[in-house]
């Protein structure tokens, strides 16, 4: 409920509603976003040790409060135009938002990469997760404009009660975790592993090189997700023209995500993760590049892309954490391999904020259909689609041959 407002409406909200410049937006954007990669290594090591020490629910209901009140006032500088105050209120909120999401995200997934001893299990346990995620995009998606058309509430009154109703269910899904989920299970992390002897070289030789195997493919897909997210919204106002359709578009596509799961979890089973998501990413460079084609009015061809790319979605969210869990030994702490892997993928996040100076740059003026079109084409749908196969190409090349195939 936090993810798609941070990184698909935060940017539009600040040039339309606040007034700030489209390239100072962006490199706000950037800057707080390589602040979030730069910081996740550390706060994985720190949930690690909290939760060795059994001191990580007070830090959980503590991230909750900050990234509740943080996310909230994003939405209310005090000012707006383009002087420092919204620049810097911007800069602050992200970080503290970030941060806070941060530490609970990369708690959440190292919890969960030890709820079973098998890949099957790892899968089915991911998929209901990430599909609890888009359950909460879902609603990110739909409430706010509900709220708006219902209530004839203005845009800034329909994020407060958002902002409120995030934060209480944040604190009841805190309460549930820290009393109903299975304890940590503790794993020795390397200072616990043995520093030297015949044992410790070859435990390094034998998975540090299949967790460094994933980074690339990961990063470049992430980077490939992250830019149409950052430019969707401009990209349904001025190129499609449908603005009043933006909440149904993005809730199409998550919807399509999690209603794909299932299968991507069932041929994860069958052909193995990795092989499942290079069939995932085949299909999502298959059905986006087709949004290269579309214009104005074409809302339902958009629909379709939404609803086809959302299906390809789901592998996206659910394998790639599968494969880093089977990379890491239980000798290992989870929680690091997860900060880095965070990390990687914030910094395709921050990389995608360059679209919007980019675009600038380019000539496209946001709210007007006809400057910089084809730039916004090229940069929403044709880059990302290249960066997608190139993904592809470095699964199929550096992890599925070292893939062990399913018995």
């Amino acid at each position: 409920m936090v993810a798609l407002p941070v990184y698909i409406q935060v940017p539009s909200w600040y040039v339309d509603h606040v007034g700030m410049a489209l390239p100072m937006t962006g490199y706000v954007l950037f800057g707080a976003r390589i602040l979030d990669t730069a910081q996740d290594p550390w706060l994985g090591r720190a949930a690690g040790r909290l939760a060795a020490r059994c001191r990580l629910g007070a830090a959980l209901w503590t991230a909750a409060a900050i990234l509740s009140g943080a996310f909230a006032a994003l939405w209310f500088p005090p000012v707006g135009g383009t002087g420092w105050l919204p620049v810097a209120w911007l800069s602050v909120t992200l970080a503290l938002t970030y941060c806070a999401h941060s530490f609970l995200n990369i708690s959440l997934l190292s919890w969960g990469a030890r709820v079973a001893p098998d890949t099957r299990g790892r899968t089915r346990a991911g998929a209901w997760r990430e599909a609890a995620g888009l359950c909460g995009v879902v609603i990110a998606s739909l409430l706010p404009a509900w709220m708006t058309r219902a209530s004839g509430w203005t845009p800034g009154m329909a994020m407060a009660a958002y902002a409120a109703f995030f934060a209480v269910l944040l604190g009841w899904a805190v309460a549930v975790l820290l009393r109903l989920a299975p304890p940590w299970q503790r794993s020795p992390g390397p200072a616990d592993l043995p520093a030297s002897g015949p044992a410790a070289p070859a435990l390094r030789r034998a998975t540090l090189p299949a967790v460094r195997r994933l980074w690339l493919p990961y990063t470049v897909n992430a980077l490939a997700v992250a830019i149409p997210a950052t430019l969707a919204l401009f990209f349904i106002r001025d190129q499609i023209a449908r603005p009043q359709w933006t909440g149904a578009f993005l809730a199409a596509y998550f919807v399509a995500g999690a209603a794909g799961m299932p299968a991507w979890t069932r041929l994860a089973g069958r052909f193995g993760p990795a092989r499942t998501w290079a069939g995932s990413m085949a299909m999502a460079i298959c059905t986006f590049f087709w949004a290269s084609l579309l214009g104005p009015g074409d809302a339902w061809p958009y629909a379709a892309v939404c609803v086809l790319s959302g299906l390809a979605l789901g592998a996206d969210l659910v394998l790639p954490p599968v494969l880093l869990a089977n990379a890491v030994p239980p000798e290992h702490d989870p929680a690091a391999q997860f900060g880095i892997w965070t990390l990687l993928g914030k910094l395709a996040t921050a990389v995608s904020a360059l679209a919007l100076p980019l675009l600038a740059w380019l000539g496209y003026q946001p709210g007007t259909a006809s400057s910089g079109g084809r730039a916004l084409i090229l940069a929403y749908a044709v880059v990302p689609c290249a960066l997608k196969l190139l993904a592809l190409a470095l699964l199929l090349i550096h992890v599925i041959p070292r893939e062990e195939k399913p018995a």
